[in-house]
């Protein structure tokens, strides 16, 4: 349990409460974004709603399966992001991926150390442990282009 402890809590840091690899998580950084600076396009870069949404899709697939459920979540999907449109759309997109993240983790902390050396679904995907490190990796990846995205916002199209 204590592997899952230390995973879940990573996973929490990186989207939820953490400084220490970034100097900030995901919340922070979209905790004071209004909807049209999420949507808002920066040459052939994704909208940062775009990226949220596909954060939330992989964490919600996977925890979909950790839940029981099948893998269903296809790359070709990732970022269908629905219009928003609106401030009430933004906080729904983020309200979910929030849940999400949480009921991940908590899951998350749940698990052995055998369900973590354990076969993810099929054994071409890795393991349970593989896939969690992966999500912390891919969402530190995505953080990264959100701070950058939302500073080119901010300074009017151009970092300075």
């Amino acid at each position: 349990m204590e592997n899952s402890l230390q995973l879940a809590t990573r996973f929490r840091e990186v989207l939820l409460d953490g400084k220490w690899i970034a100097n900030t998580n995901l919340r922070d950084q979209l905790s004071d974004l209004n909807w049209t600076e999420a949507t808002q396009k920066m040459g052939s870069l994704n909208t940062i709603a775009a990226l949220s949404y596909h954060l939330n899709y992989y964490i919600a697939g996977v925890l979909q399966v950790f839940e029981g459920g099948a893998l269903e979540i296809r790359d070709k999907y990732s970022f269908d992001l629905p219009p928003i449109e609106s401030h009430e759309a933004w906080g729904k997109l983020l309200n979910t991926l929030w849940s999400n993240t949480e009921r991940f983790a908590a899951r998350v902390e749940l698990m052995s150390d055998a369900q973590l050396a354990a076969a993810f679904v099929d054994p071409k995907y890795g393991d349970y442990r593989r896939n969690i490190e992966g999500m912390i990796e891919h969402c530190y990846y995505h953080l990264g282009q959100i701070v950058l995205i939302k500073k080119m916002i901010r300074a009017g199209g151009v970092i300075a």
